[in-house]
């Protein structure tokens, strides 16, 4: 069994059918109590075969102890120039490791919440995709920096 002595929080939330909803935000709470330490953010995210974009957007929100928010729009992508995609995995199903902060340091001790949701559109559709196929789980993961 390997020790992984970076992480600090790491979990998953399957989506149900791998369809994503555009209303259905996946939300992690986790507890920091190292201020002084810098951390990494990832958004871990695995896609199947049946994803129909080569890339994503999300919108994030990281709400603080005190109440205070951040949002963000993100755009990754999934995919390279010649549609492979990307990530890790032999099977049908990619595991992307995807920043979302780097090198941070989170200002008070306390709970967090994250949350985030697909936003993704088709070609000048401005309401976007209600269902999105293919993303089978969400994840969050914090890493200290050694």
């Amino acid at each position: 069994m390997s020790c992984d002595k970076k992480r600090e929080y790491d979990e998953y939330k399957t989506i149900p059918n791998s369809t994503w909803h555009k209303e259905n935000e996946v939300a992690f709470t986790f507890s920091i109590t190292d201020t002084v330490q810098r951390k990494n953010v990832f958004i871990n995210l695995r896609n199947n075969k049946s994803y129909p974009f080569s890339n994503l957007f999300v919108i994030t929100e990281m709400k603080f102890p005190d109440g205070n928010k951040v949002i963000d729009t993100l755009e990754y992508d999934m995919a390279d120039v010649t549609g492979k995609f990307l990530g890790t995995g032999f099977t049908d199903i990619k595991e992307n490791k995807l920043f979302y902060k780097e090198h941070i340091l989170f200002p008070t001790s306390g709970d967090y919440s994250f949350k985030i949701r697909q936003a993704m559109r088709k070609n000048g559709d401005v309401n976007g995709v209600e269902t999105l196929d293919g993303i089978t789980d969400v994840g969050l993961r914090i890493e200290k920096i050694q």
